[in-house]
């Protein structure tokens, strides 16, 4: 009896709090909506807002050629300054690219890198110790200097034996050292072969194998591999390490003949060099680029700088630049996307500063408490980025506002659906941007205005999240390595989510039938295919795989196309919405197709989820999901099972758990309105994070689904024997 008592007394304050908050809610949004009456003519006439609304739904590319089974569309967008500029003065290669600036820009800031003052132990709350940064300012180099120390390093390359149009291999994390060694390459006509930071042992042996290559630039961090991989690098004699700003770099116990050279001193070499600089051709091959690799041995792609050059030139015709811009740069530069965004920053005058994810902002895991992260410090107006970063930036939003009070959790959702509501008409909300919004965009400086996405799908939801609690422009792309990561680009001006955009001005997009997976152009309401890229853009193929290249490249009236093997749909707008992939796409016994890709974005926002790979069997009726939970939330769930005390292995093992977290992706995936058949029927919970050196992902962080499937095939068995 008194049980039921307390139980009473608990629900009547329970009801008496959710009265007191739907009625102050209520009040607010009653104010809102006077406000909204008296301020409306005011935001009309300054914010002409149908302006804005036109702009969105402007037509941005036309078809130029059609027949049953193929569709080809091209931009109507004309050439911008800087791309005009780039064909006035003949700048047709990289090399040229760095010259102009120089000459241009000359004592603006150019490259940026941050100081460290120390390392120091810092002591946790719960008792441990960790290794964090003290951190300084950032020391810039302006652009003639940049140049300058480009072309001694370049010239110091060929005192130290490298001779140019050969092969050279750099193998480092993002830094203005990198940015030099690959123009100090540039001006001797030397193709750099780029390699992940994070890629295994065994796709570093193969990469600097298969290239021939006698030197390899790398780093203090990275040096130490090098101690094993020398075996399976026989050509390798020279190594030359860019230097840790804190600690001397040990270059003993390294295989006997190869000579282990600091970055500095090559670049003093150079300074006194009589070598004169080889300026490469616009044909001439600018960059093997290793792909991550999704599907077994990384493949090189060849890029010539015409390629590179064509891409810079589509992106300067659709990502507004200005003259106060500084990016900051922390994406692999091994990565063609972070690499021709970095060369667009040059091209037009744009400071970088060099970033990690490890000190990016002021709670990342190196950075000591009390001092800021580079973000804070730096303060950029633009950064590029991918997916996988940006749903953990939901994920931490969502979870600052889940820990507030019931009231700020409910005023908060008021304020996003207000502001999302008036942005779709084509309005502004300064005040509340400014009361609400600003606070959380400090985050990364607070003067950021466009993020530029690229690598991976987007999830709609992540991208309207983003754009409005960060108030920038966020544009997604769409682009590959054999594409030089051009191909389509988001319009910032575009109002929906989910779509990467329209044609670049340097090629076209075609869509061909897939009859397999019913995708065709004669599809209603709108045409569907196998996208198709070709222009300038397209990369010369693939390294020593004559097939491969003949393959999924082809001419045709002078251009060079490439098969991308995504299945794409265009809005009448022009726009392009990738809807499938080839590889991904599973056929399931009741013959269902259910795009694995697609399912996998939508239930990585699920809070629960911090990574998942979805396995169809063609001879079942469902799909079954291996899940990297994330720790924070599974603890919680446990807690509201009354599973207490039990550790993040033993949660992951519990069949009650595992139930529970099926429960969640279920409830999740209806509010993304997946189909039932496409819902995971059954999971397992991974104990370890799925990182690139476990070889289940790759360094771009795609899922290696063979990998995953051998690694896990006993749990996929036992899901579907379940």
């Amino acid at each position: 009896m008194r049980h039921s008592r307390h139980t009473q007394v608990y629900f009547s304050e329970f009801t008496m709090e959710s009265f007191w908050i739907q009625s102050a809610i209520g009040a607010i949004k009653a104010f809102a909506f006077v406000c909204d009456i008296i301020t409306l003519p005011v935001y009309l006439v300054l914010q002409r807002p149908w302006k804005r609304r036109q702009e969105a739904k402007r037509v941005k590319a036309k078809i130029v050629s059609n027949d049953e089974t193929a569709l080809s569309y091209r931009t109507i967008e004309p050439p911008r300054d800087v791309h005009i500029k780039m064909l006035q003065d003949n700048i047709d290669t990289l090399e040229k690219v760095f010259n102009y600036v120089a000459k241009t820009h000359s004592s603006k800031r150019c490259l940026g890198t941050r100081q460290i003052l120390s390392e120091e132990d810092e002591v946790q709350p719960n008792g441990r110790v960790f290794k964090k940064y003290k951190m300084g300012e950032y020391k810039w180099k302006n652009f003639i200097e940049s140049e300058r120390l480009a072309a001694a390093f370049g010239r110091g390359l060929r005192e130290c034996g490298q001779e140019p149009r050969r092969n050279i291999v750099i193998f480092a994390e993002t830094r203005a050292e990198w940015m030099i060694a690959a123009h100090g390459c540039f001006k001797q006509s030397m193709s750099i072969v780029t390699v992940y930071a994070t890629l295994g042992d065994e796709g570093v042996a193969h990469c600097i194998s298969e290239t021939e290559v006698t030197t390899v630039i790398t780093s203090h961090d990275l040096l130490p591999k090098f101690k094993l991989l020398l075996d399976k690098c026989p050509n390798v004699n020279t190594i030359i390490y860019m230097e840790d700003q804190l600690h001397k770099t040990d270059t003993s116990g390294f295989k006997e003949g190869v000579k282990i050279i600091p970055f500095s001193q090559v670049t003093r070499l150079g300074q006194d060099s009589k070598f004169e600089s080889v300026p490469p051709k616009g044909d001439d091959i600018a960059i093997i680029m290793y792909t991550s690799g999704s599907t077994g041995t990384p493949k090189g792609v060849l890029l010539s700088h015409k390629n590179c050059i064509a891409t810079m030139k589509g992106f300067c015709d659709v990502v507004p630049i200005y003259p106060d811009d500084v990016l900051i740069g922390f994406l692999p530069l091994a990565h063609v996307f972070e690499l021709v965004a970095e060369s667009v920053c040059l091209m037009t005058g744009v400071p970088i500063g060099y970033s990690t994810p490890l000190t990016l902002i002021d709670t990342s895991s190196k950075i000591m408490r009390g001092s800021k992260g580079d973000a804070t410090v730096l303060k950029p107006t633009c950064m590029t980025t991918v997916p996988l970063i940006l749903d953990r930036i939901s994920k931490g939003i969502n979870d600052k506002v889940n820990s507030g009070s019931a009231f700020k959790k409910a005023l908060f959702q008021f304020l996003y659906q207000y502001k999302v509501k008036w942005t779709q008409k084509g309005y502004q909300t300064p005040l509340i941007d400014r009361l609400v919004f600003k606070k959380v965009a400090k985050l990364m400086g607070g003067r950021v205005r466009i993020m530029m996405s690229g690598g991976a799908p987007l999830s709609p939801d992540t991208h309207e999240q983003i754009k409005t609690c960060l108030c920038v422009d966020l544009i997604q792309g769409y682009g590959l390595t054999e594409t030089t990561s051009g191909a389509t680009v988001m319009d910032y001006r575009d109002m929906q989510y989910g779509r990467v955009g329209a044609p670049l001005t340097v090629c076209d997009i075609r869509l061909v039938n897939w009859e397999e997976g019913g995708y065709r152009v004669t599809n209603k309401p709108n045409p569907q295919g196998e996208v198709l890229v070709g222009g300038e853009c397209v990369s010369m193929g693939y390294y020593k795989l004559p097939n491969k290249t003949a393959e999924e490249f082809f001419e045709e009236d002078g251009k060079r196309w490439f098969k991308t093997g995504d299945i794409g749909e265009m809005h009448p707008d022009g726009v392009l919405k990738i809807i499938d992939r080839k590889k991904d796409l599973v056929k399931l016994q009741a013959g269902e197709y259910v795009s694995l890709g697609k399912v996998e974005s939508e239930l990585k926002t699920c809070p629960l989820v911090e990574n998942i790979c979805v396995y169809g069997d063609p001879t079942k009726q469902f799909t079954v999901a291996l899940v990297v939970p994330n720790q924070k939330h599974l603890e919680e769930l446990s807690l509201r099972h009354g599973l207490e005390g039990k550790t993040f292995e033993e949660l992951c093992s519990s069949s009650e758990i595992e139930k529970a977290v099926i429960k969640e992706i279920a409830e999740h995936a209806r509010k993304c309105k997946l189909q039932k058949f496409e819902v995971p029927a059954a999971i397992t919970l991974c104990k370890e994070v799925w990182s690139p050196d476990m070889g289940l992902v790759t360094a771009a962080f795609k899922l290696k689904r063979k990998d995953i499937q051998d690694k896990y095939q006993h749990d996929i068995n036992r899901m579907y024997a379940s």
